[in-house]
């Protein structure tokens, strides 16, 4: 059994639902793996309570904590400073308490291009779509421009897509219904809707159109191969998981929190992944 002591490191992920996050899983593997003094834990937080509760958690001794859905958006307006990636994306997930303020980062857009890389796939090989637009996608179209891609959104409510497009310019709107039809014109298809996700409807997208080479991205990680994965390979196309960017995005954090730098290797995608 691992003891920490009453001057241990506090740390964890905060969303609505928690239960189902392997953040625990991952930092505390870390911690034990370094011998580092202190502890990663879920907290389940109302969205209702949220601008009360993360004050709190810094007060209370906390270094810092993730941010899972719904929160991302509202993580931003509790920050008195974020990074230019969370300010363009208006969503964080990372936050670190200091003597001086909330400081706020979205590490998403970092684990996502980690993540390709990993899987041999250039970020800026081509045009992207992007499935979605929430917090998620807003961290991950920015990362992706940052690296020089083009980007386009598309989803079920385009007000949501526009908006999101006009927030992170020069990025364009695709029609949700038109999506399956313009495959043949991008080179990365990304999905960062719910949409596969277990307890979730499936996400209907007919891969017959894609571009020879096609790498097809999915951040959900319950299940491991979501439909979309599965379609792809058996395509021929070049599938990317999810899991990854989970354990990618968690590294900044926990150098923050804990002072060192882990490194996402088999044994971690093992114990993430069980």
């Amino acid at each position: 059994m691992r003891l920490i002591s009453g001057s241990a490191r506090l740390a964890g992920v905060t969303g609505w639902p928690v239960s189902h996050s392997r953040s625990p899983r991952i930092h505390n593997s870390w911690l034990a793996r370094h011998g580092i003094d202190g502890t990663y834990v879920p907290l389940p937080v109302r969205p209702e309570d949220f601008a009360a509760v993360i004050p709190a958690l810094a007060k209370a001794g906390f270094a810092g904590v993730n941010v899972t859905i719904p929160h991302k958006e509202a993580a931003f307006a509790v920050c008195t400073r974020v990074d230019d990636l969370a300010r363009r994306a208006g969503a964080v997930n990372t936050l670190i308490f200091t003597d001086h303020g909330i400081e706020g980062r979205n590490t998403d857009g970092y684990g996502f291009v980690a993540n390709l890389r990993a899987h041999g796939v250039n970020p800026a090989a081509g045009p992207v779509l992007i499935l979605g637009a929430g917090g998620a996608a807003r961290g991950i179209g920015a990362a992706l421009q940052d690296e020089g891609a083009n980007i386009t959104f598309t989803n079920r409510t385009p007000e949501r897509a526009a908006a999101l497009a006009a927030a992170l310019p020069p990025a364009k709107v695709l029609p949700w219904e038109s999506r399956e039809d313009a495959l043949s014109g991008f080179a990365l298809l990304v999905n960062t809707t719910s949409l596969g996700m277990v307890h979730e409807p499936p996400l209907a997208m007919d891969l017959s159109r894609a571009a020879p080479g096609l790498a097809v991205a999915d951040i959900i990680f319950a299940p491991l191969e979501t439909q979309l994965l599965a379609d792809a390979k058996a395509r021929g196309l070049k599938p990317v998981e999810g899991l990854g960017m989970l354990l990618h995005q968690a590294v900044p954090g926990f150098e923050a929190w804990f002072g060192m730098r882990p490194t996402v290797d088999e044994e971690l995608y093992r114990i993430a992944a069980a």
